[in-house]
């Protein structure tokens, strides 16, 4: 079966050279964008009730640019000024590169790792002596707290903000070729809107192992999975697909 619509589970990207648009305009085929999670600042508050206090610590620990939203958000509503000298782990260039946002980069003592939560883990070590904080949302990778530990470095993880199931009720009766999922989240999600979802004719396509196990736990199938060696990135798995089925390769 063709594919003329996509349907991806996250927000519709900012930049105007996203090679979502590439595909939708050299394929011919509609895509649309909607988050089916979202996320929710917690209150400074509740922070407080997990036992943080923001003066104890000498470094944070920053996964994504919600956490460094968050963290940003939570000392301005403690009136706490972030110290010069607070030093910043960020788990990758495009983390680091949006703490800009915050602080003047070149002033600031920021360290940053190349992809995973792994790649950090060599900075961290030689740094051991710091008190770190971790500021998350509530669904947290097992693996993070388990490397930390093993480090036997003196931090903490607290939920700065949470990941919230969005209302899709809206798309009761919209049909898309293809729907696109980049965490299990976002099966969850599907699941909660339409509990008596049938795949029937629909091509799932997925990002990363924990999604396909997702997907295949509900009793679907996966038509289409990144990464993979021949495609890295989701939308060079649905460019490849897409070539197979609408011209019949």
């Amino acid at each position: 079966m063709k594919v003329k619509t996509i349907l991806v589970s996250q927000p519709e990207p900012k930049i105007e050279n996203s090679p979502y648009f590439d595909l939708q305009e050299k394929q011919k085929v509609k895509v649309d964008f909607r988050p089916f999670i979202h996320v929710e600042g917690v209150s400074s508050k509740d922070v407080r009730q997990q036992k943080v206090d923001l003066t104890k610590y000498t470094a944070i620990i920053l996964t994504s640019r919600n956490s460094v939203d968050h963290f940003f958000r939570v000392a301005d509503e403690m009136r706490f000024k972030v110290p010069d000298s607070m030093k910043y782990f960020c788990q990758s260039e495009a983390v680091a590169y949006y703490l800009q946002k915050y602080v003047v980069y070149r002033k600031r003592k920021i360290y940053v790792g190349k992809r995973t939560f792994e790649d950090l883990m060599p900075l961290i070590k030689k740094y051991k002596d710091e008190a770190f904080l971790l500021p998350t949302t509530d669904k947290v990778k097992p693996i993070i707290p388990e490397l930390l530990n093993d480090l036997g470095v003196n931090w903490k993880q607290a939920t700065f903000y949470k990941t919230v199931i969005s209302d899709l009720s809206d798309l009761a009766d919209v049909y898309y070729d293809i729907l696109v999922f980049f965490s299990p989240s976002g099966i969850e999600s599907l699941f909660h809107n339409f509990p008596n979802f049938e795949q029937k004719n629909t091509r799932i396509a997925v990002f990363g192992n924990t999604t396909v196990k997702a997907v295949e736990e509900k009793g679907m199938r996966v038509d289409i999975a990144a990464p993979t060696p021949e495609t890295p990135s989701m939308t060079m798995a649905l460019q490849k697909y897409i070539d197979a089925v609408n011209k019949g390769k």
